[in-house]
């Protein structure tokens, strides 16, 4: 039984097989998804081998690593081999991850289509279970000067404070305003509350010459864009 259990540890692979070897020899992208989990782990269970178990574990998220990221520590617990502590270790490489995407978009720093702004906003809003709306606030080369959480609400909607964001635009010298909000549902149809909102901003930012330049409804994998649907 002992000879079971230790031969799924990764040191008693043959050197091809390890993928911690593969690794320092061919570098990280010649690594599947699912051996790069087994680095994670380090270890499979009595039955299979870190890659197999970490395969097992991609095939219940579909094999979306978007998809795994959403996974809680309890939920990574009920494989069998994932004690707390491998199952922390993943959710913080998976979150790791989703924050190394938000600053990549963030570094682009400038503006330039919706497609930008969404790159922007989806790792922050487009996965979260419940509604946030965020601004970011642009100067005159559309380059991001500062982006900010306004409010937090239940899935059914959100509140927003005008006077707050144009407050802000103004002490950060901004000129033109990108509203950004999520749809936890997926949907991706602007509500009546969605254009009456865009529409109070822009008139009131009309009034001190900053600029309503789009409105964003981000899901996970998709974006509705007011600009490009000729609603501003």
């Amino acid at each position: 039984m002992q000879e079971k259990l230790t031969s799924f540890s990764i040191k008693n692979w043959s050197e091809d097989d390890r993928p911690r070897e593969k690794l320092l020899q061919k570098g990280t992208t010649a690594l599947s998804d699912a051996e790069l989990i087994a680095i994670l782990i380090g270890s499979g269970n009595k039955d299979e081998s870190a890659v197999a178990l970490s395969q097992r574990i991609l095939a219940s998220a579909d094999f979306n690593l978007n998809q795994l990221g959403k996974f809680s520590v309890q939920q990574l617990m009920q494989f069998k081999g994932i004690g707390e502590a491998k199952a922390i270790t993943i959710a913080a490489a998976m979150e790791l991850g989703r924050r190394r995407r938000g600053e990549e978009a963030l570094e682009k720093k400038k503006i330039t289509s919706s497609v930008s702004v969404f790159e922007l906003m989806q790792p922050i809003i487009g996965e979260l279970p419940h509604e946030e709306f965020w601004i970011i606030y642009v100067n005159n080369s559309n380059k991001v000067i500062q982006k900010q959480q306004l409010s937090k609400g239940g899935i059914t909607g959100t509140l927003v404070d005008v006077r707050l964001v144009l407050k802000t635009a103004l002490e950060v010298g901004a000129t033109g305003l990108i509203l950004a909000h999520n749809h936890p549902s997926g949907t991706l149809k602007p509500s009546e509350a969605d254009k009456q909102l865009t529409q109070k901003l822009k008139t009131a930012a009309q009034n001190l010459d900053i600029k309503v330049l789009d409105h964003l409804i981000v899901t996970e994998k998709a974006y509705f864009s007011f600009a490009d649907e000729n609603l501003l």
